[in-house]
């Protein structure tokens, strides 16, 4: 617990990011954005964990986060989520979407595209309860039940699913840029084609038996059909889209509900989840084989991606292993990557060796040695 940072804010905080680093450049990342929830007044901020921090900062602990700039945000962030190096994309309980701009060299941000009440109902407004970017896309969902579509460089809406949804849609991934999963609050996986004219997901998935409600969604950075979901039961799911329409594995994850999920973005035999309970779990899935993670496919089999096979070197038994999903057989092991704490840890973000979260306890931890 030792390459822990706390940095405690006076703000609930609702979600937190890593900025994107370019994959040429092997940097570990060293800014992060966060929004809060449940406060009189929130906030979307900056932070540094580089050498970017103001000077006269003597009083802070090295490998603080420091605060490089913030601004009002109207409603709660209900998500968040980095367009580029310099943009970020919020969903707001208000309904709103709203697109910031983070100038580096004034440490200031400005609002460049504003879409409001983009989710509503006929008579008041429905929260946006997830976004997606994949420049200059954006795809949005809410608690109306409706997928929205927008460009970063257009004032307009692209396309709107109106009836998406009968029930509250919770979160949204990309599968590829031109199909993207929901989760709703009916235990449902929807898979959606935009290339298709049609309003109707080209495949529903669901669990069994109690319909409980699914919270956050993602999918494996190489094996497209790889998806892990987390619930209002704390369980984590990993589903198999091309076989079945029910998970192919469950597994314990927490004691209340599952806020977030992430496959680590390069190296997929490692994932995180958090939760309601106070925890955040590290989940890795040891494959029995000698051959060090690198070697085992993850950034260079991108190309192979899309095919329903194994990439080469190697990582069969890592793709088997997230598809057994017995923990029992020693296959998985979990980490709790956090000192025990009560209040709720909402979001979290990992890239390279560093993770972040932020919870109700007016908190923000960094971890820069997690061992992936």
């Amino acid at each position: 617990m030792e390459s822990i940072n706390a940095k405690y804010v006076s703000q609930k905080i609702s979600k937190t990011r890593w900025r994107p680093v370019s994959y040429s450049s092997l940097q570990q990342p060293d800014i992060f954005a966060t929004g809060s929830w449940d406060n009189e007044d929130n906030k979307i901020s900056f932070w540094s964990i580089g050498n970017h921090a103001v000077s006269g900062m003597e009083d802070g602990f090295e490998g603080d986060p420091q605060l490089l700039c913030e601004h009002k945000h109207d409603g709660d962030v209900l998500d968040l989520q980095f367009l580029d190096q310099d943009r970020i994309v919020t969903a707001s309980s208000t309904g709103a979407v709203t697109i910031f701009r983070h100038h580096q060299n004034s440490q200031t941000i400005s609002v460049s595209q504003h879409w409001a009440r983009a989710h509503r109902y006929a008579s008041d407004n429905a929260p946006c309860t997830g976004v997606v970017c994949s420049s200059p896309e954006i795809v949005t969902v809410g608690e109306d039940g409706k997928i929205i579509i927008f460009r970063a460089d257009q004032e307009g809406v692209i396309r709107v699913i109106e009836n998406a949804d009968s029930s509250t849609i919770h979160a949204v991934n990309y599968v590829r840029t031109t199909e993207i999963l929901t989760v709703n609050s009916i235990g449902q996986l929807k898979l959606w084609d935009f290339r298709q004219q049609s309003n109707t997901p080209s495949q529903i998935l669901s669990l069994s038996g109690d319909r409980v409600p699914l919270h956050c969604v993602d999918r494996h950075p190489n094996q497209q059909h790889i998806v892990a979901t987390g619930g209002q039961d704390g369980m984590l799911c990993v589903w198999d889209v091309r076989q079945g329409n029910t998970p192919f594995s469950l597994m314990e994850a927490h004691s209340a509900e599952m806020w977030e999920v992430h496959f680590h973005p390069t190296n997929p035999d490692h994932l995180f989840t958090c939760s309601e309970d106070g925890s955040l779990l590290h989940w890795e899935t040891s494959s029995h084989s000698e051959i060090p993670s690198f070697l085992q496919g993850g950034r260079n089999n991108s190309m192979l991606s899309r095919s329903a096979m194994a990439p080469a070197g190697g990582n069969q038994s890592l793709i088997s292993a997230w598809l057994s999903g017995d923990s029992s057989k020693g296959r998985l092991e979990t980490t709790h990557m956090l000192p025990s704490q009560t209040l709720s840890v909402n979001s979290l973000d990992v890239l390279g060796q560093c993770l972040v979260c932020g919870t109700d306890g007016e908190a923000i931890f960094v971890n820069r040695q997690v061992p992936v």
